[in-house]
């Protein structure tokens, strides 16, 4: 049963409190939350104040999507913000094993995203220390972008990688998911699928959310 990390970035803020509400009583695990800097991508969506006011409204994971440069200056203050998996750019980060040892010793998971022209293979030599891999089904800085088909190559590949080394890293996706396409990217060997505007712009966020959870 696949993990469920509704993206946040497509609810409605002006009524996020609500948005919050109905995750909370939905089969959703985790609350997906992008934080895009106008620099890394081009794009700015919400940063520290909203995650703080999203942790006090839910106890389940705030899974953190940082798509910004330079991340290492601000890993503490995720972490203090409410963060249980902090997720960097493999694009993003000059000294990459560095930047996921800081994440692991403030207490959250460590995960490492791959915008979709960036190889699988150049995780070999941090995967035995990442808890999470993001792969970027489409180019970040926008919702609501079709699905890159080739991602799923790249599955399959990083889940054949981690299943030789014996690892529990856990394989998300993010961009363009959808009803259609979700049970082709389990099966590829994904654990957890990111799902913006297929949950918040559905006419029954909740029940989207189930059929997600059912695949």
């Amino acid at each position: 049963m696949p993990i469920i990390a509704p993206s946040l970035l497509a609810s409605d803020f002006l009524h996020l409190a609500d948005e919050c509400k109905m995750l909370n009583e939905s089969e959703a695990d985790w609350f997906h939350l992008d934080v895009m800097d106008g620099r890394f991508v081009p794009n700015i969506s919400y940063g520290l104040p909203v995650i703080e006011q999203i942790r006090t409204a839910t106890s389940k994971i705030c899974d953190v999507h940082l798509m910004i440069e330079e991340p290492e200056k601000y890993a503490q203050d995720f972490k203090n913000a409410g963060a249980d998996i902090l997720t960097v750019h493999y694009e993003a980060c000059r000294h990459l094993h560095r930047n996921i040892q800081q994440i692991k010793d403030l207490g959250m998971l460590a995960g490492v995203a791959l915008n979709p022209h960036t190889p699988v293979q150049l995780l070999q030599d941090v995967m035995q220390d990442i808890d999470l891999i993001l792969i970027m089904s489409v180019n970040p800085g926008f919702g609501g972008q079709k699905f890159i088909p080739h991602t799923l190559k790249k599955i399959k590949l990083l889940r054949e990688r981690i299943d030789t080394l014996g690892l529990n890293t856990k394989i998300e996706v993010d961009g363009g998911v959808t009803l259609a396409n979700a049970k082709s990217i389990i099966d590829a060997g994904a654990h957890v699928l990111v799902a913006g505007s297929t949950v918040f712009k559905s006419k029954d966020p909740k029940q989207t959310i189930h059929e997600l959870k059912s695949i």
